[in-house]
C-alpha cells in the first residue's frame, strides 16, 4: 500500500517551488485554476522548475542551448 503522507508531503514541496520560480519571474500564480496564464508564461514556470530540479539532483547547471 502506497504511504500517502510521503506522496502529500512531495505534492506540497513542488507547489512551493512552483510558487517561488513564479514569484521569481514576476508570474502572477495563484492556488486552484490559472486559465488566464499565457502558453509562454506556463512554459517558462515548467522550464525553470526543470531546471532547478536537476539542478538540484546533478549539482550541475543545467546545459545552455547554443543560439
Amino acid at each position: 500500500m502506497a504511504n500517502n503522507s510521503s506522496n502529500s508531503n512531495s505534492k506540497t514541496k513542488f507547489d512551493n517551488m512552483k510558487y517561488e520560480i513564479a514569484g521569481q519571474l514576476g508570474i502572477n500564480l495563484k492556488q486552484g485554476y490559472n486559465g488566464d496564464l499565457t502558453s509562454r508564461e506556463a512554459g517558462t514556470i515548467g522550464g525553470n522548475i526543470v531546471k532547478k530540479v536537476f539542478q538540484t539532483y546533478t549539482g550541475n547547471q543545467y546545459p545552455q542551448q547554443k543560439q
